[in-house]
């Protein structure tokens, strides 16, 4: 039934990326108000989702469920429970779901702190992540997807985390990397942003500025654990 409801909700927040999409652009482009402000909300509903998703996900992993592949492939039972939560982004479709969590909790940092903005700008920006986020939710869901299950016949026991990644560093440095990765999509969303609304001086510059350096620091904080 987690397994389920993990699923469920990744599902959900597509549908949620695909409002932010489209509803703030359209707010836009209609002189809309309350569509632009839809923004906000939409970003939260988005965000609420996904964690709701990777939180079912790490429950899958802490409860050794084995009828979800990549617990199978990526856990045992004998596996210490810190592995247990850092084997969900040992795999392709854990880490995309990792990728995808972050990417929602950025559109809401930027939802919520960047409200002095102008607030066409501002509609636009959260627009665009919105179309980022639908790419990697589509693809996490099409061909990718981390809550495929193997009911019918499913391992007594899992396989094993890579020994590699079976390092107190490897706990944090993914994550830290990932921030810093996925926040850099930030600073596009302005740029793209402000291409749209035909503002391209210094002003967005200097908007996307602070998010930059935040990702910057993350990325820079990632590297330097994975050394």
């Amino acid at each position: 039934m987690i397994v389920e409801l993990g699923h469920f909700s990744l599902i959900l927040g597509l549908c949620f990326a695909l409002l932010l999409a489209v509803v703030p652009m359209y707010g836009v482009w209609r002189g809309d108000r309350r569509s632009m402000v839809a923004g906000g909300t939409l970003a939260i509903a988005q965000c609420l989702f996904t964690t709701i998703s990777i939180t079912c996900l790490f429950y899958a992993f802490l409860t050794d469920d084995f009828t979800v592949n990549i617990v199978a492939m990526q856990s045992n039972t004998a596996l210490p429970m810190a592995y247990k939560f850092s084997a969900l982004w040992g795999g392709h479709e854990g880490s995309l779901l990792l990728w995808l969590e972050i990417l929602t909790l950025w559109t809401v940092a930027v939802a919520v702190f960047s409200r002095q903005l102008p607030l066409d700008i501002l509609a636009r920006v959260l627009s665009v992540m919105g179309v980022v986020a639908i790419g990697f939710f589509s693809f996490a869901l099409f061909t990718s997807n981390p809550f495929e299950q193997n009911i019918i016949n499913p391992p007594a026991e899992g396989q094993d985390l890579n020994p590699l990644l079976q390092d107190p560093g490897m706990v944090i440095h993914p994550p830290m990397l990932y921030v810093g990765y996925v926040g850099f999509s930030v600073a596009f969303a302005f740029a793209i942003a402000a291409l749209l609304s035909g503002r391209m001086d210094a002003s967005w510059a200097r908007w996307s500025r602070p998010w930059t350096n935040i990702a910057w620091l993350f990325l820079t904080i990632g590297i330097t654990l994975g050394s």
